[in-house]
This record gives structure tokens, C-alpha cells and sequence, in this order.
């Protein structure tokens, strides 16, 4: 890919940022020289304002002071940044819809959402703008949109990737998070990021409960998945994730991500009153209303879920589950049908977020001629274990193709 500031020139997506555009070249030397990447607008480059999808951020602050750690780390390492990619309106949501500035494309699907907040980066890569795209991972920012748009999507253990220099939404559940096309750069991406080296993976776990809530068709289209899974780390033993039930445990992540995201962002949204758009405006309605004494149950309820998550991934297990329920959702649904998908969805995402879990999408499925990706979650700082298994079953996937 020729390294050139025309990316707005050749973006037929609309996944680039034309009203924050910024390039930076690359190091001369390093393991990333001769890549491009792309920058979800959520994370500051210094000398340039930072949109966070909204219209009334961007009116509302400055330029920032500072080039975000994600972004210097990557420049230092020789990929140089072809521009700011779209975000969902303050990064809260899961399709990408975003009411003022547009939807990016989904190469994959172009009648379908290319899943949020992480729009712009899935898509550019997807649609081969740049070789790999930093996202931002909340509830699912990350892992929706790579399914959807049929690419390899990392969320990282919480904290292990620096958000210094970008917009929070919930900190207690952000974390950063990258995508890439090839499985090999995906962990190369890692290793500027991570610095860390593989451990060995131990047993298979196989999420039924997780499965039970794919729609139809999901759990066959991922048949083939699943074989090659265990034909490079042996057969999967079936658990039940949650006794209680995965639903019960997006009520605990909802309580309490809302909760954090009042309490993050309650004093601009007072002084500003900003408008938002048709789906994040009845969100921050919501955020708003969470009581106290349900906060403080939720907190007991996580540290609870969070052992039992522990438990279960002890000794370096990897845990295969559908990334989203189904396939992306056709554009512009009516609003009731969105907030179905996106609880069934969250019900399946938010087993990281409440773990602080490590998490990779791999594009392995189709159904009705979309893609539907296979996840594997691991136990906290296990990261580079999932993306090195992500590559060497990768090597396998390509040669069943």
C-alpha cells in the first residue's frame, strides 16, 4: 500500500474522519515500517481536536496537548497514520449509526451495520484502506464490529493497554483494541502493545450457554470453526458459563457501566446539553437514572462473576463462544429491534468486560453470505496466548480454504 496523505481521497466507505483529519508518517525504522493504521476519533493526536462523534465534544474542547500512548507506541515502531477513523457518538453503541456524521460502510455487508463504536476502524480494514486499525472496546466496540465486517478484532485484559490521550466512556470497563486482516499482523500489532510472550494454552472449554443464545444457524456456521480449534488444541469440554444465566449478567454490566458513564461525563452534559441522536440520546437518558443501591448490588454481583471466571480459566484454559448472536443487523432498523439486538449481543459480550478479560474475534464463519466470527476469552494477561493461537489457527483456516 503506497503511504500517501490521500486517504480521504480514496475512502468510498465513509470510514474516515474528514472533519478531524490528521496524518502522521512513521519512524524510519521498526517492526511496523511500510504499514498504515487508522485511529479511532477517540483518541488525541497533539494539534488537532478529538470528535468522539459528537458534534458538541468537538465544539467543546481544545487540541489536544498530546499524542495519546496508543498512537506514539505504533508511530515509534514505523506505521504511520493515514487518519481518524469514525466513531459511534461519544462511543456508545454497537452498530455505528452515528446520527451526525454518517455510517460507515461494511464491505463485508453493505446493506448491514458495520457494527460501533468502532465503525470507521473495522470498516477501513475491512475495506483494505489501511493494513490494521486501533479501536476502543467497551461493551463490544471491538469484538461486534470485526464480526461483523469479517476481520480478526483483539480486545485486551483491562489496563494492559494504555488509554492515556483518549476519551473515556465507562473506565471501568474501556480498554483499547486493534484490528487487522491477517492473524499474524494482528499479534504483531500485539507485540508493540504488549510486549509479552506467549504462554501455553491449557484446556479447551466450550461456552453451551453461550451458544444456546446464537440464533439459528449461528452454532453450524461455526461447525467448521470449532473443528479446526480442536484439531490444534485437542477437543472442547462443555461448560456452562453463568448458572444463573448470561442475561442476568448483562443486568450487572449495564447497571454499572451506565453508572460509570454518569458519573464520567454527568458535568459536560449538564453545562453543555448536547444533542444527541436518536439511539445514544435515550442511553444518557438512562445513564442517568441508575440508583445507588442497585450500583452496590452490581459491584458484589461482578466480584462474584469475576471468581467465577477465574475459576473457569484457570491454568491457562480458552473458552470458544459465538462473538455476537448473529449475523450484522440490516441498516436503519426500527429502534425497538436495535435494543433487542444489542441486549442479545451484550448478553454474549459482556463476559469479558465484567471479567476484564482478554478476547479475540476470529473470522471463520459465514452465514447467509455474512460473516459471524468465533471467539476465544482467556483468563487476565494471558493475551498473547490468544493471539498466537489466533495465527497458528489461522495457518489452518487457509489451508481448509
Amino acid at each position: 500500500m503506497t503511504l500517501r496523505d490521500d486517504v480521504l481521497e480514496r475512502d468510498h466507505l465513509g470510514a474516515f474522519c474528514k472533519h478531524t483529519h490528521v496524518y502522521r508518517a512513521g519512524s524510519d525504522s521498526g517492526p511496523l515500517v511500510g504499514l498504515s493504521f487508522g485511529l479511532k476519533d477517540i483518541f488525541d493526536v497533539s494539534g488537532h481536536r478529538t470528535g468522539f462523534g459528537s458534534p458538541d465534544w468537538l465544539a467543546t474542547h481544545d487540541d489536544a496537548s498530546r499524542t495519546a500512548t496508543v498512537a506514539t507506541l505504533l508511530l515509534e515502531a514505523g506505521a504511520t497514520l493515514a487518519g481518524k477513523t469514525h466513531t459511534e457518538e461519544m462511543a456508545f453503541s454497537l452498530t455505528g449509526e452515528n446520527a451526525h456524521y454518517g455510517t460507515p460502510l461494511n464491505p463485508a455487508a453493505p446493506h448491514r451495520v458495520p457494527g460501533g463504536s468502532s465503525s470507521g476502524s473495522a470498516a477501513a480494514v475491512a475495506g483494505r484502506l489501511v493494513d490494521f486499525a486501533i479501536g476502543s472496546d467497551t461493551g463490544g466496540s471491538v469484538r461486534a464490529p470485526a464480526s461483523f465486517c469479517g476481520i480478526y478484532g483483539f480486545r485486551p485484559t483491562h489496563g494492559r493497554v494504555s488509554l492515556d490521550g483518549a476519551c473515556p466512556l465507562a473506565p471501568i470497563f474501556d480498554t483499547g483494541g486493534w484490528f487487522a486482516r491477517d492473524a499474524s499482523l494482528l499479534a504483531q500489532v500485539g507485540d508493540v502493545l504488549l510486549g509479552g510472550l506467549p504462554a501455553t494454552p491449557g484446556r479447551v472449554l466450550l461456552a453451551t450457554d453461550a451458544f444456546a443464545l446464537a440464533l439459528p444457524g449461528a452454532e453450524a456456521a461455526l461447525a467448521p470453526a470449532l473443528v479446526r480449534v480442536s484439531a490444534l488444541l485437542g477437543d472442547a469440554e462443555p461448560v456452562r458459563v453463568s448458572e444463573e444465566g448470561l442475561a442476568s449478567w448483562f443486568d450487572v454490566f449495564r447497571v454499572l457501566q451506565y453508572d460509570d458513564i454518569w458519573t464520567t461525563h454527568r458535568a459536560w452534559v449538564t453545562r453543555v446539553r448536547p444533542t444527541f441522536g436518536p439511539q445514544v440520546g435515550p442511553r444518557f437518558e438512562a445513564v442517568a437514572q441508575v440508583q445507588p443501591h442497585e450500583v452496590a448490588v452490581m459491584r458484589v454481583r461482578r466480584r462474584e462473576i469475576s471468581t467465577r471466571l477465574d475459576e473457569l480459566l484457570a491454568d491457562n484454559a480458552v473458552l470458544l463462544l459465538p462473538t455476537v448472536p448473529d449475523i450484522a443487523p440490516l441498516l436503519r432498523l426500527p429502534p425497538a429491534e436495535t435494543v433487542a439486538f444489542r441486549e442479545r449481543a451484550l448478553a454474549l459480550l459482556c463476559i469479558a468486560g465484567l471479567g476484564g478479560l482478554p478476547q479475540v474475534n476470529l473470522p471463520f464463519g459465514t452465514l447467509n453470505g455474512c460473516p459471524i466470527g468465533l471467539s476465544m476469552i482467556a483468563a487476565r494477561g494471558t493475551d498473547e496466548m490468544l493471539l498466537d493461537i489466533a495465527a497458528r489457527l489461522a495457518s489452518v483456516h487457509d489451508a481448509h480454504r
